[in-house]
């Protein structure tokens, strides 16, 4: 069985019923949940945690079934990489971004990432295999 890992864009998406991605969100979500383990890791969770006063309001929000898991090392020291390559080509930021440990993430777990913005993806982990808006 596949693996999706579901980037926070996704949750935050279907949060917000007025967002003009709530739908693609949705079924992008169900038709993944139909043929894969659905993951988040720490990043995920804590980027989707903002608007919840406990962690058990926003559990009952998470699909049943969706697993939990640590980000790897091997996925940490990938998500460094991409930082430097991003300072490189001129970024601003000062600490890896959360989408570089995302994207290792599934890159070193060899699962698919379900997001909808797959720009930065597409740009730092060329061979991961998303599920994205054409």
């Amino acid at each position: 069985m596949a693996t999706v890992l579901v980037d926070s864009n996704v949750f935050l998406d279907l949060m917000v019923a007025e967002s003009e991605w709530n739908v693609w969100s949705a079924t992008a979500l169900e038709a993944a949940s139909d043929r894969a383990r659905l993951v988040i890791n720490p990043i995920i969770y804590a980027e989707i945690s903002v608007g919840y006063e406990s962690m058990e309001h926003l559990d009952v929000f998470l699909p049943p079934g969706l697993d939990h898991e640590a980000i790897p090392y091997e996925a940490a020291f990938l998500a460094g990489k991409a930082y430097a390559r991003y300072r490189k080509r001129g970024g601003l930021k000062r600490s890896p971004l959360p989408d570089f440990f995302i994207g290792a993430h599934a890159a070193v777990n060899g699962y698919e990432l379900l997001t909808r913005d797959p720009a930065r993806y597409r740009s730092y982990f060329p061979n991961l295999e998303l599920i994205a808006p054409d």
